[in-house]
């Protein structure tokens, strides 16, 4: 019975993977707003029920597809797994997730930033999302500078919260710039200027 048991769960967890595979291109093609439930089950291969069934309504699985967003972005971050990366790892990271975001991320940036814009009112479907979102990025941010202060890569003295805000508040706005002007505005380049100089800053 535990085999069966574990095939029926491992159905359900590739069953999930393809509904959020489908809410991510249809939501990039058509937008949130633009696309039903049924045509999502259906480019998955399965019945409304079945996608109400697994996040319960059109925002759990909206949670789901920016939740995965995050969950890529994390694998590409290429630090052994329960440790924390270095300043210089951090950095590169940002870099690095910028190259691939305007390489072959573009249509789930322009979905962040969106539901982002139409949910920064308290009481909106995905306020609290987005709200805790900022506030772990910006915990993990803290972190990151108190340990570059403590082994020397940052020099004592810093104010590690405003830190944390202003390179959040940078990775965010450099975004909605590059989405905004894609021509333009080289979302790497922009990247690796801020970091480097926030390196110097901090040394």
């Amino acid at each position: 019975m535990a085999g069966v048991k574990g095939q029926v769960q491992k159905r359900g967890v590739e069953r999930r993977r393809a509904m959020v595979d489908a809410a991510i291109e249809l939501f990039a093609r058509q937008g949130v707003r633009g696309t039903g439930v049924a045509a999502i089950a259906e480019r998955a291969g399965a019945t409304p029920s079945a996608l109400i069934h697994h996040f319960g309504s059109k925002d759990g699985l909206v949670r789901a597809v920016l939740e995965e967003a995050d969950r890529r972005a994390l694998e590409r971050l290429s630090v052994p797994s329960g440790a924390e990366p270095t300043l210089d790892q951090a950095f590169d990271w940002f870099v690095r997730d910028a190259e691939h975001t305007a390489a072959a991320e573009r249509d789930l940036a322009a979905l962040h930033t969106t539901l982002t814009a139409e949910n920064l009112e308290p009481g909106s479907a995905l306020h609290t999302w987005f709200r805790d979102r900022g506030r772990a990025l910006r915990a993990h941010l803290v972190s990151l500078f108190a340990r570059a202060m403590a082994d020397g890569s940052a020099r004592a003295g810093l104010d590690a919260s405003t830190l944390a805000a202003e390179t959040a508040a940078f990775v965010e706005g450099a975004h909605l710039v590059w989405l905004l002007d894609p021509e333009r505005v080289d979302l790497a380049a922009v990247h690796r200027s801020y970091f480097e100089g926030l390196a110097a800053r901090l040394r």
